[in-house]
């Protein structure tokens, strides 16, 4: 039997969850400062007061939306040969955050974060056996803020087979993104055809709809690409302290910018997303890796379903500033809670410290921790073959199992075997050098970057990137913002 689901809210509790949104929705509605954005919604059937900025939607206007959106979708590599099923039987998971510190690897010290980084952490998720997507996990300091992005889409060109995604940063940095990764893959109708880009849109708290979100999430949606709504609601700052008051909150924020895509490009890819958690009180911060944390990702994975729309969540949160006790257990019941509530996205790898502190280490930890939860997941088969009354039969209680033709059929499948975590008998383990689970993922970090292999880019599309890149390097400060004004801003043909 496969593992039961994860479930923390009842049919009917989900019901009025969904009806206290469609009352926030109607009756308070968002604030949506890109004029863009409100006369879509205008045009949809929404109510919308320019003077206050102000947007409310009928349940009938989201009810019409969510239909347009597909429950599940694939994703692809660069190279269109990798790929993965969003909203299929099985979860998948990517790196977490975007730390501004990293604990070095050879020294221990925690310092900035820099490019290399950046290019180390793509490589690292390249060789993980569960986590397939990289989210721009790590901001570097050590490079000018305006070419980040390019930069990064270079990074995942040049050293990754796997899917990779960015934040939504307003028109002229969203534009630039889609435009280097369609050269990269062939053009901006592939890029409909097999997306690549996974897009991060952050739903503000309490019930905004930020300018430059909302920018990217119309240029990735015009690309075709999926987007991830992702509010990061904090349960009693920026939402109410209960978490149903939370969940009521935002899944009209979420729901709303769901509708946005779907009005402007109907068949979006999005997924329903939470980043959300509870307050530290008693520092004024958050405190990511809490339980309440799984609470509510099980909680919107319920919702999500009840819209028939796939999942994202966060997961393997800590608030450790260590790779130590409290960042293995809180990152386990981020993670577990998320894994068995049945969120199709989960991000979860590498970091600690409220996701701003990045270990490369514990991102293999975590890689191997997401091998385990699949197979808690997957649970039990019981058949004929399965339940060997024959071989029970005839080894009786004189013999043992080792040697037989059907422990050799099935342990590989049935057994999750992990690669770090130490399983030998204590003598031994001490005659191989007393390795922790830590200094096997040091170790695995090095060998992997030892050995990681560049993707071969044929020399005239690296030269294509290069050109994009060194253009967007000669942009000053006052040109990058200079196309948050709405007059600059050219949607035909993009």
């Amino acid at each position: 039997m496969k593992t039961s689901r994860f479930e923390v809210l009842s049919p009917s509790e989900i019901e009025t969850i969904h009806a206290a949104s469609m009352c926030i929705l109607a009756e308070v509605g968002l604030k949506v400062e890109y004029q863009k954005a409100r006369q879509i919604f205008a045009e949809g059937g929404a109510q919308v007061d320019d003077a206050a900025c102000c947007v409310r939607l009928p349940e009938s206007l989201v009810r019409r939306a969510l239909a347009q959106a597909p429950r599940a979708f694939t994703m692809y590599g660069a190279d269109g040969n990798f790929h993965i099923e969003i909203g299929g039987s099985l979860p998948h998971f990517a790196g977490l955050g975007t730390p501004t510190r990293i604990i070095d690897l050879e020294s221990g010290e925690v310092r900035p974060t820099t490019m290399q980084d950046v290019v180390r952490h793509i490589k690292l998720i390249d060789s993980c056996d569960f986590i397939h997507n990289s989210q721009m996990d790590i901001w570097p300091n050590d490079i000018p803020m305006t070419t980040i992005h390019t930069q990064s889409i270079l990074a995942w060109a040049r050293n990754s087979r796997k899917t990779y995604g960015m934040g939504c940063y307003g028109y002229l940095p969203t534009l630039d993104m889609m435009r280097m990764t369609a050269l990269l893959v062939g053009g901006k109708e592939e890029m409909r055809r097999r997306p690549r880009f996974l897009a991060i849109c952050s739903v503000h708290s309490p019930l905004q709809m930020a300018q430059m979100q909302a920018e990217g999430l119309l240029i990735c949606a015009e690309y075709g690409q999926p987007l991830a709504t992702s509010p990061e609601a904090i349960a009693g700052a920026t939402a109410p302290a209960t978490l149903a008051g939370l969940l009521a909150q935002e899944n009209a924020a979420i729901l709303a910018h769901i509708t946005l895509a779907q009005l402007y490009r109907p068949g979006t890819p999005v997924l329903y997303g939470t980043v959300s958690t509870i307050a530290n009180m008693r520092h004024g911060t958050v405190a990511l890796g809490a339980v309440e944390t799984g609470l509510i990702t099980a909680a919107s994975a319920q919702l999500a379903r009840h819209y028939g729309l796939p999942c994202r969540s966060v997961g393997a949160a800590t608030e450790s500033k260590l790779e130590d006790v409290q960042a293995g257990m809180e990152r386990t019941q981020t993670l577990a809670a998320a894994v068995l509530a049945g969120v199709d996205l989960i991000t979860c790898g590498g970091t600690l410290d409220s996701t701003m502190l990045e270990s490369e280490a514990m991102l293999l930890l975590d890689d191997e921790l997401c091998g385990a939860l699949l197979r808690m997941e997957r649970g039990i088969e019981v058949n004929e073959e399965t339940l060997a009354l024959d071989l029970i039969r005839r080894i009786g209680y004189a013999g043992n199992y080792l040697a037989e033709e059907h422990t050799v059929r099935h342990y590989r499948s049935e057994h999750y075997i992990p690669r770090l975590a130490r399983r030998e008998p204590y003598d031994a383990w001490v005659k191989e050098g007393s390795r922790s689970a830590l200094k096997m993922a040091k170790q695995r970090v090095r060998d992997v970057l030892a050995k990681h292999q560049p993707v071969q880019l044929d020399p005239r599309l690296e030269a294509e990137l290069e050109q994009y890149s060194a253009m967007v390097a000669q942009r000053s400060l006052e040109e990058f913002y200079a196309f948050e004004d709405v007059a600059r801003q050219v949607w035909e043909g993009l």
